[in-house]
């Protein structure tokens, strides 16, 4: 493997999980909850993927049972000469009780304590562990984006995808599109449907397009709507979202609803975003309204 190797641990509670999942839209190879015995034949499995361009693994105390295997595991990393990096998750106190208590799910160490001493005796259990960590971050004050972004700056891989732009355009008579982030409407528009030359013709066709396009409320629509994906794309990426689906839709999915998904579409693609579009319902006519 000519990427990186991560293992994730840390404190139970402190956001593993959500670590993991991050790493996955960061395009890593994950796997969580491996045993350390199993540890080693992961990394010699990744070691020989040249097309794997990285790899996490999380690991936890487990009740302390593995505690001392997964040591040994580093020690045979470090024998080896593979290349890792230990990312360590942590929280205060207070904030791993608060979130335990949300979550009603049992610590790893509570069976035989109080919660607040199996959070003290797991911290002593992994203090050698923390001093081998390549970066540890304390996720008490961190939001699920915040976390996001910082293990993005840390962990960004080259072959990471861009962050991706899909329109989706749809008929409402056929159902909101449940995927999407973002729905636009535009069934006030003028139809082509009710115009002879263009009723069989979908927004693909310049001369659909040409028809939308020509009323003034269309045209306002469109700059308004463009104002607005300009000011919203940057707030998704900020917020750590890897990619955000925009749905526009008319009555039937064949017109009205295309024109605006394609030109949204364009708008985007000419400020070199990665964008996408997909017309769900063009396949679709009938008789009724498009």
């Amino acid at each position: 493997m000519s990427g990186r190797f991560v293992i994730i641990t840390g404190l139970s509670g402190a956001g593993r999980t959500e670590a993991i999942r991050i790493f996955e839209d960061l395009g890593y190879f994950c796997v969580d909850n491996l045993p350390p015995s199993l540890a080693w034949k992961f990394a010699e499995l990744i070691q020989r993927s040249p097309d794997v361009p990285g790899a996490a693994m999380g690991m936890d105390i487990r009740g302390g049972r593995f505690f001392a295997e997964l040591l040994a595991v580093l020690d045979q990393f470090d024998q080896s000469g593979l290349h890792y990096h230990i990312l360590f998750l942590e929280a205060d106190e207070e904030t791993l009780i608060r979130r335990y208590k949300l979550s009603r799910r049992r610590h790893p160490l509570e069976s035989a304590s109080r919660l607040v001493d199996a959070i003290r005796a797991e911290r002593q259990a992994l203090k050698e562990l923390r001093g081998r960590a390549d970066l540890v971050i304390d996720t008490s004050r961190m939001s699920p984006a915040q976390l996001r972004q910082r293990l993005t700056e840390s962990f960004r891989l080259v072959e990471t995808l861009p962050f991706q732009i899909r329109f989706v355009s749809f008929g409402f008579k056929h159902g909101l599109p449940k995927d999407a982030d973002l729905v636009f409407d535009v069934r006030f528009l003028p139809n082509p449907h009710y115009v002879p030359d263009l009723r069989d013709k979908t927004g693909q066709d310049p001369a659909v397009e040409g028809y939308v396009m020509q009323f003034p409320l269309a045209q306002e629509t469109l700059t308004r709507l463009s104002s607005l994906v300009d000011y919203l794309i940057p707030q998704f990426k900020a917020e750590g979202k890897p990619h955000v689906t925009i749905a526009v839709g008319c009555t039937g999915g064949q017109h009205r609803s295309v024109v605006f998904a394609n030109l949204l579409a364009r708008h985007l693609a000419e400020q070199g975003e990665a964008v996408f579009v997909d017309h769900r319902d063009v396949s679709k006519m009938t008789s009724e309204d498009a």
